[in-house]
């Protein structure tokens, strides 16, 4: 395969421009954005991008969970293509490029390919996945574990959001349930790029990140039991405080994390306490443990010590202790092949890079699984995401583009 030549490059002003112009459907509050999934507001969003990419020259194919496919011919209409792209819903509180930068990106690979005359020999298809904020309907990345056969679609449709909107009747409500049986396409290669959602890229001044690999997680569920009592006549010494056992199993979880860096994480980050009184100890206490890693032994070392250790932690202090895992993701290793096509893209566009391991997870974490998968990012600024604050400048989203423009113009194989 011939790699593209250094000069090529996307055009930053029309991918810019995009980026903002779909941020104007589905407007935050504060400057960002809040178009969850399958809002009025994210069927807008996915007209604007059909009618995009029709102008492109592209056809759209719908699939069962409302996943957009825009497919642009190669010269070999027979051959598996390659796939790139992105999420356009956001959180309620969302910024503009979490996601949309993935999808606007493969939009303007094909613009800059019209424009230079490029053509491929397999045909390249830009996605944007149904749901992988999973704001609305819990769990996140929900289409692209449908496609990637670890979620059952009929069990996907039967989620349910705040208001008790069942997923599948919205997605037929806005208009966006296609006929396409999910998981039915080939793929020969899929790649995805997102801002980083974390501090490293640019507290090292870095302009791409590599993504080696996607973290594994574990969120283990805990209930701890005591008693509630009157927290003014209740001496201390009798007490059986669930609080005060959250507030030790807090400091494991920490420690745990701790002693197994680089590379391992883990809070507690949802707290829910009974009877959540002011003048009440508190009787139970539920919370979830929140384990991270990419290396598959240390996210189950780090469970098995919560598990053997916080049970005595708590009888010492008079209360039960009970936990059960409620969700698990083994850690993806992406592709060396094309990791090594984004590092090559990198370095003859003389852009600086560093491989990364992404904290978040993503839609290629799970199409990962079905084809050989690789992701790059851009910085943001201070690392912030999810937040209507966030980032990126101009100069990074066409950095990141061009990377992600080269390596799938070099999988797709260039005619000519």
């Amino acid at each position: 395969m011939t790699a593209p030549a250094a000069n090529m490059k996307i055009n930053a002003d029309r991918l810019w421009d995009a980026i903002h112009e779909m941020a104007e459907i589905g407007p935050g509050v504060a400057g960002g954005n809040n178009r969850q999934t399958l809002t009025d507001e994210d069927g807008i969003a996915r007209a604007l991008f059909q009618k995009w990419c029709e102008e492109a020259g592209g056809t759209i194919g719908v699939d069962e969970m409302g996943t957009m496919f825009a497919r642009f011919e190669g010269t070999d209409a027979a051959a598996d293509p390659v796939y790139v792209g992105s999420h356009l819903d956001t959180q309620p509180t969302g910024g503009r490029y979490d996601g949309v930068l993935g999808v606007l990106a493969g939009l303007e690979i094909i613009r800059t390919m019209r424009d230079l005359g490029i053509k491929t020999r397999r045909p390249i298809v830009v996605v944007n996945w149904t749901n992988e904020e999973g704001t609305r309907f819990a769990p996140a990345m929900l289409a692209s574990g449908v496609f990637a056969g670890a979620l059952e679609r009929d069990w996907a449709y039967d989620r349910r959001d705040a208001e008790g909107k069942r997923f599948g009747d919205e997605l037929e409500r806005i208009g966006w349930k296609g006929d396409e049986k999910v998981g039915a396409r080939k793929m020969h290669a899929f790649f995805e790029l997102h801002i980083e959602q974390g501090p490293i890229l640019e507290a090292e001044g870095k302009e791409v990140g590599i993504v080696t690999h996607g973290q594994g997680l574990r969120w283990v569920q805990c209930t701890v039991t005591g008693k509630g009592q009157h927290t003014g006549s209740t001496p201390m010494y009798m007490r059986r405080n669930a609080g005060r056992a959250l507030a030790r199993v807090t400091e494991l979880v920490h420690e745990i994390a701790i002693d197994r860096q680089p590379n391992a994480v883990g809070a507690i980050g949802h707290i829910d306490v009974y009877p959540n009184s002011r003048n009440v100890i508190p009787e139970k206490v539920v919370f979830t443990v929140d384990f991270r890693s990419h290396v598959l032994e240390t996210l189950e070392d780090m469970v098995e010590e919560l598990l053997e250790t916080a049970p005595g932690i708590c009888a010492d202090i008079g209360v039960k202790f009970e936990a059960e895992i409620v969700g698990q993701f083994d850690p993806p290793a992406f592709d060396e092949t094309l990791l090594a096509r984004l590092r090559d893209a990198a370095g003859r566009l003389g852009l600086s890079h560093r491989d990364l391991i992404s904290g978040a997870g993503h839609d290629a974490c799970w199409i990962n699984r079905v084809a050989p998968t690789a992701m790059v990012m851009t910085p943001c600024v201070d690392g912030l995401s999810h937040n209507e604050a966030e980032e990126i400048s101009k100069e990074w989203a066409e950095a990141g583009a061009n990377v992600l423009m080269h390596a799938v113009l070099e999988t797709a194989e260039v005619v000519g």
